[in-house]
């Protein structure tokens, strides 16, 4: 869906002020409030906005340990593994990949032996091969979609945008 210069501001105020209301939003962006919940409506039906609840901290819910988890699947399991992984609730990411393994996990920990814990749960699921773990040490860049939003708003507006 190509962006116009209207939908990334609308996107910028979701992102920057997601607690205001849609008012507040049609009076920052001078535009009326029909014509702005017509818009979030067609942004969430072409999939651009796929949700607005709030974002959670794993580590003030007490699992600090952050870790990416690589397994290899027998082939022909893939769908049963990843039905198994949705069980495991320190399993808050799961992404089947190309490259040295066949789903990427993201996991949480309330502590290392926590961590091996769970991996150890993870190699007993019917179907897991093996797994390989990397430990996330400091997050240095935070999840963002804005500067991304941006560049497609810039990018959708031209050269003399």
């Amino acid at each position: 869906m190509a962006l116009d210069a209207l939908d990334t501001r609308i996107l910028r105020l979701l992102i920057e002020q997601p607690r205001a209301s849609a008012r507040e939003y049609a009076r920052i962006l001078s535009i009326a409030r029909g014509t702005l919940q017509a818009r979030i409506d067609r942004l969430e039906r072409n999939g651009v906005i796929t949700g607005t609840g709030p974002a959670i901290s794993p580590a003030a819910l007490g699992h600090p340990v952050l870790a990416f988890v690589h397994l290899e699947v027998t082939q022909g399991h893939l769908d049963e593994v990843g039905e198994s992984l949705a069980a495991v609730p320190e399993i808050v990411e799961a992404f089947s990949t190309t490259g040295g393994g066949d789903l990427l996990t993201r996991v949480v920990a309330r502590d290392n032996g926590h961590l091996e814990d769970v991996i150890q749960q993870l190699i007993q699921l019917p179907g897991v091969v093996r797994t390989r773990t990397e430990v996330a040490l400091r997050e240095r860049v935070p999840y963002r979609l804005l500067p991304l939003v941006e560049s497609v708003g810039r990018a959708a507006a031209g050269p003399t945008g």
